[in-house]
């Protein structure tokens, strides 16, 4: 497994492409409900993050409960073999690394909730903005 995903991330890492300034972006869409797959998707951003690309994360769907406050359990209990929770890695990408997470704009609508729900420095996407970030000749769309 541990090969497998070394061979994934510099895949990705390679496919990633290059603007003239050298800067490489991210952007992972990530809806899948299933944890061990919002935990892959929090893994492969920050290793690309590790390698130099600056990445964002949209969250939207059953995938958006990763940002907030009161998340379910699934997205914050770790799972083999770090002991890692989808929820922790994301924190720690946007604390140490300054990775964007924002969710879906009509997420929280849909939920009949409010931006109070949400984990300090996550924020609901505006729509033009995240288009033009997944649009960009210099970004990789990564979705789960």
């Amino acid at each position: 497994m541990k090969t497998f995903l070394t061979a994934a991330v510099l895949s990705l890492a390679a496919a990633l492409p290059v603007a003239a300034d050298g800067h490489r972006n991210l952007v992972t869409i990530l809806t899948a409900p299933e944890p061990q797959t919002q935990l892959m998707a929090m893994v492969l951003t920050l290793n690309a993050v590790q390698q130099g690309a600056a990445a964002q994360i949209l969250l939207c769907g059953p995938a958006a409960d990763i940002a907030l406050n009161d998340a379910p359990a699934s997205a914050t209990a770790g799972q083999p073999p770090q002991n890692a929770s989808p929820q922790a890695l994301m924190r720690m990408m946007m604390t140490q690394h300054n990775v964007q997470v924002e969710v879906c704009a009509i997420y929280l609508p849909g939920r009949g909730g409010n931006v109070s729900d949400l984990i300090d420095g996550i924020t609901p996407a505006a729509p033009d903005a995240a288009a033009r970030a997944i649009i960009a000749d210099n970004t990789v769309v990564m979705s789960f």
